[in-house]
């Protein structure tokens, strides 16, 4: 009996790792398809549609703030407000946010979403707040307020 008891216990072990194993692979399947629908790469170039209409978005209350992290490492951080004054409502703006030095070279340029699917699209006459932060600005930075540009706008 002790071996067929043990026989047993081996397959009943053997089921319940198989069914862990599934699970995790299942849970990493749907985090990768939830990643790659809302982290999908975005049209860098403005139609002439979002051309004519990017005078229509305005970004007010821009402020910045720059705080070293519990691991020593900096992280700025910009928060503003964004205002639709067209009469589309927008699913998508994407800004460049472009950091210099002190000579006025490049030295950071991440392309970051400010209106997005997540939050839900900016109606006519809406006003929405944006949070940006950045961990990964060099050392180098100049310390002043990034270039902030639109970079694409998607109607919805």
């Amino acid at each position: 009996m002790n071996t067929l008891d043990s026989r047993n216990e081996r397959g009943a072990s053997a089921a319940l790792f198989t069914i862990a194993a599934l699970i995790i692979i299942g849970a990493a399947f749907a985090w990768y398809v939830q990643y790659t629908s809302t982290h999908q790469p975005r049209n860098l170039e403005l139609t002439p549609e979002a051309k004519q209409y990017v005078h229509n978005l305005k970004l007010s209350d821009v402020e910045m703030k720059a705080n070293e992290s519990y691991m020593k490492q900096m992280v700025v951080e910009i928060n503003g407000k964004i205002t639709n004054n067209g009469d589309r409502a927008v699913k998508l703006v994407d800004l460049h946010c472009v950091f210099y030095d002190a000579y006025g070279q490049l030295v950071l340029r991440e392309l970051v979403p400010i209106v997005s699917t997540r939050m839900g699209p900016l109606k006519p006459g809406e006003i929405k707040p944006f949070r940006l932060p950045f961990d990964t600005v060099p050392e180098s930075w100049n310390h002043q307020m990034p270039s902030l540009v639109i970079a694409g706008i998607h109607f919805q």
